[in-house]
């Protein structure tokens, strides 16, 4: 492991490959390596999140790397394999590896474009007092009237109004009534 990361430090330093690949390098020797009896796995995707963060790749924690890998399992394996079978000989295989990683990655990045896309869609079309109030909802996890109208400046019964449409529309849920009634995502 300390060949490994040290191997990390100086490809980060020199900059003789590109990042991503010496991420997808580090993951697939480090699964090989095998450090731990269990949760190698997971920790490589964790691991994998903290590299391509260092490495300026902000999008990476808005879309789940997991939930890519978990429906390319098959591939996983199969790239793996075949690359960690010639990684200790003169010539290692990396381009199965490679390219899985790399593809997965794409993947990654795509699903956060169709969510955002969605996002734009959704948001695009409601007046700028609702897409507050549904920031607010995610910030906080929830909303009130008067947390809306004090944030907004804009009056309790407008408020209410757009939380009655937000609501309609199947933006938001309303849990309780009256004075303690709040606002949640769906």
């Amino acid at each position: 492991m300390k060949e490994l990361v040290d191997w990390v430090r100086a490809r980060e330093e020199d900059k003789s490959l590109h990042s991503l690949l010496v991420i997808a390098i580090f993951i697939v020797v480090f699964l090989e390596i095998h450090p731990f009896q269990d949760g190698n796995g997971r920790l490589s995707r964790v691991l994998t999140t903290l590299l391509l963060l260092r490495a300026g790749y902000a999008y990476v924690p808005y879309s789940s790397l997991e939930s890519v890998i978990e429906q390319n399992k098959e591939d996983y394996y199969l790239s793996l394999r075949r690359t960690q079978g010639t990684i200790r000989t003169p010539e290692p295989d990396w381009n199965p590896w490679l390219e899985f990683f790399l593809g997965v990655l794409q993947q990654q990045k795509q699903r956060l474009e169709k969510k955002m896309e969605r996002e734009r869609i959704i948001l695009g079309d409601l007046p700028e007092l609702s897409v507050l109030i549904l920031e607010l909802a995610r910030e906080r996890g929830r909303v009130t009237v008067s947390e809306a109208a004090t944030v907004s400046g804009a009056s309790r019964h407008t408020v209410k109004d757009h939380l009655k449409s937000l609501t309609e529309q199947g933006h938001l849920i309303l849990h309780g009534a009256g004075r303690g009634a709040w606002y949640g995502l769906v």
